[in-house]
Order: C-alpha cells, then sequence, then structure tokens
C-alpha cells in the first residue's frame, strides 16, 4: 500500500482510504510553466500509483491561467487527463483527498504532497518523453535545474532504453522475478520513491538476467513511469 509523506506535518500517511471508497488527487498548477508540469507529473505518478494498488482515483486540476496550455503539454509528456475543479460542484463521497502542489502554494485542508521549483526550461522541439524523463528523475522535494546536460542524459538514457527493450523483447519470454517485482513495489509505494525505480532498472540493464525477464521488468516498471519504454517494438534497431 502506498504511504506518502504529509508536507503538514512530515509524518507518513495511507494514500489509500482504510475503507472502501476513492482517493481524490487534486493537483493545484496556477500557471503553465515547467514547474507546473513537475507538479502535474508527481499527480500523474501518484494516480498510477494508487491505481496499481487496485484504489479508485478521482483526478482533479485546479489552476486560473493558462490551463489549456498546461493540458497540452501535459499530454504531451503522457500525464493522464485531469478533469477542471472549477466543473466539480460536489466531491463524490472519496475517503481521502490528497493535494499536490508546488512551495508556497495554498491548499485546502487534507494531504499536502510539495513539490520543488524547476529552475530553467526546455529548448523547443525538446523530446516528450526525455522531459519526463528528466523531470521525474530528482526526489520531488529538491529542486531541479533543467539544463542541456540533464535533457541530454535524460534524452540518451530514454533512447538506449527503448533500444534495449525493443532487443530483449525478440527472446523468449521471462516473468519479472519476484524479488525485483517487490523491490520495485517497494520503492514506488514508499513516498513515490522514482529515482530509487530508476537505479533498479539501471541494476537490470547491466544483470545477468535472461532478456526475457529484463524486457518484462522494464515493461511492469512502466505501468508507473510512462516513458513508452516499449514503443520501439518491431522497429528495425
Amino acid at each position: 500500500m502506498l504511504r506518502i509523506i504529509d508536507a503538514r506535518t512530515g509524518d507518513p500517511v495511507d494514500a489509500a482510504p482504510a475503507r472502501r471508497g476513492l482517493t481524490r488527487v487534486e493537483a493545484h498548477a496556477p500557471a503553465s510553466d515547467t514547474g507546473a508540469l513537475r507538479v502535474l507529473l508527481v499527480a500523474d505518478l501518484l494516480v498510477r500509483t494508487l491505481e496499481l494498488g487496485g484504489t479508485p482515483v478521482w483526478a482533479l486540476l485546479t489552476g486560473e491561467r493558462k490551463q489549456a496550455e498546461l493540458r497540452a503539454c501535459a499530454a504531451d509528456l503522457g500525464v493522464r487527463p485531469f478533469e477542471d475543479s472549477r466543473d466539480v460542484s460536489a466531491g463524490l463521497g472519496e475517503a481521502q483527498v490528497i493535494h499536490v502542489a508546488g512551495e508556497g502554494t495554498a491548499v485546502p485542508e487534507g494531504v499536502r504532497v510539495v513539490v520543488a521549483p524547476v529552475e530553467g526550461a526546455p529548448a523547443a522541439g525538446t523530446d516528450p518523453g526525455a522531459l519526463r524523463l528528466a523531470l521525474i528523475s530528482q526526489d520531488r522535494r529538491v529542486p531541479l535545474r533543467l539544463d542541456a546536460d540533464v535533457l541530454e542524459d535524460a534524452r540518451t538514457t530514454l533512447a538506449r532504453w527503448r533500444r534495449l527493450v525493443a532487443d530483449w523483447a525478440r527472446r523468449p519470454s521471462r516473468p519479472v522475478p519476484d524479488p525485483m517485482r517487490v523491490r520495485l513495489r517497494t520503492a514506488w509505494e514508499d513516498d513515490l520513491d522514482v529515482p530509487e525505480v530508476l537505479r533498479l532498472l539501471r541494476s537490470v540493464e547491466t544483470s545477468d538476467l535472461p532478456d526475457g525477464a529484463r524486457f518484462e521488468t522494464y515493461a511492469y516498471a512502466d505501468r508507473l513511469l510512462g516513458l513508452e519504454l516499449t514503443r520501439d517494438i518491431g522497429t528495425p534497431l
């Protein structure tokens, strides 16, 4: 079960309700800059993790300016659609409410997930997958400097992983090793520790696991990461 650190208290809380019911995840993004994109990406990872654990989720976006622009950029990065909170008149009886917001953003009562700011912006034509990887590679509580080196590292890593996954897919399939499955789930259910998930994938990349098992491991982790790691299967290598 996902446990998240509540920024109000510093204590871990269950992100899924103890009783049957849904969790409302509300992203607060009053602008349309890269910092707002990081907020939406953290909310997207939170939604994915809850759904992987079997918890129904209601995802909302609260913002004031240039929401259409922000939604378009988020869609390019593979962020799932969030409902507009202004179109919602009442709750659905949710048992848990989690607010995801940038530093200094005022939010209503509920569990609070704070996302540190981003310095810099991607150049025009930056690969959306590389930008997503760059924005999720660092702990959400740490300010992120988004410069050319960071984006280039993300681009080359993503291209390599997609190429390897396409190659591994040609081999006989093997299940995700149980110890690795447990380590991946433990990482993303421990306060959304995405950097640890990425470290585990790097260890699998250079491991002696059968190629089929490496393929299934990457495909399994990508259910959380949303990096389209299987995109190049069937294309010329």
